[in-house]
């Protein structure tokens, strides 16, 4: 009988779903080590969830963390399209301090990213982000925010000093040049 291990493994190598690790190298920090899960099909997590509609999505209590699968996503799709090694990580310490993703770009360069589900972004949202590029000192590091504003397309850049907030669209077609 096949592990609950095994089980992962094959949906991972399958790319039905995709593990996200947390990153190791600590900050001065104690660490949260064990992974994320996320689907790869946002239609197929919702099905299985047991959403049927766009209504029942944005009520859903499982938005935020679908909306972060499908970021994971995209941002694998563009490292593998782009012949890059499939490379992210998220980051939480015992004290609560959370960053979605990291993403290594190059020789001591990191993306730090948030992923929000929010119409709307306050610069309160990017906390995480300021806090925890303030205590990486050995790496150069970039961060943004990813928001989904639905169909009005609303657009902002600076949320705070260093951090770019952008629409999910906009993030999806400025992919390539942010990675």
């Amino acid at each position: 009988m096949p592990t609950i291990s095994e089980w992962l493994n094959i949906l991972e190598v399958t790319s039905q779903i995709i593990l996200v690790f947390p990153f190791y190298e600590n900050f001065g920090k104690r660490l949260i080590k064990s992974p994320k899960l996320y689907f790869v099909d946002a239609g197929l997590a919702c099905h299985f969830l047991g959403i049927e509609s766009e209504k029942m999505l944005k009520q859903s209590p499982f938005l935020g963390a679908i909306f972060e699968g499908f970021v994971a996503s995209e941002i694998i799709k563009q490292q593998v399209n782009s012949g890059r090694s499939k490379e992210i990580y998220y980051f939480r310490d015992q004290q609560g301090l959370k960053v979605d993703f990291l993403v290594p770009t190059g020789h001591r360069e990191l993306i730090l990213l948030e992923a929000k589900a929010s119409r709307t972004v306050m610069p309160q949202m990017a906390e995480s982000l300021n806090r925890l590029a303030g205590s990486i000192g050995n790496y150069q590091v970039k961060s943004f925010l990813v928001f989904n504003p639905g169909r009005e397309g609303l657009s902002t850049s600076a949320l705070r000093p260093g951090i770019r907030a952008y629409s999910v669209g906009e993030f999806l077609s400025h992919l390539a040049s942010v990675f």
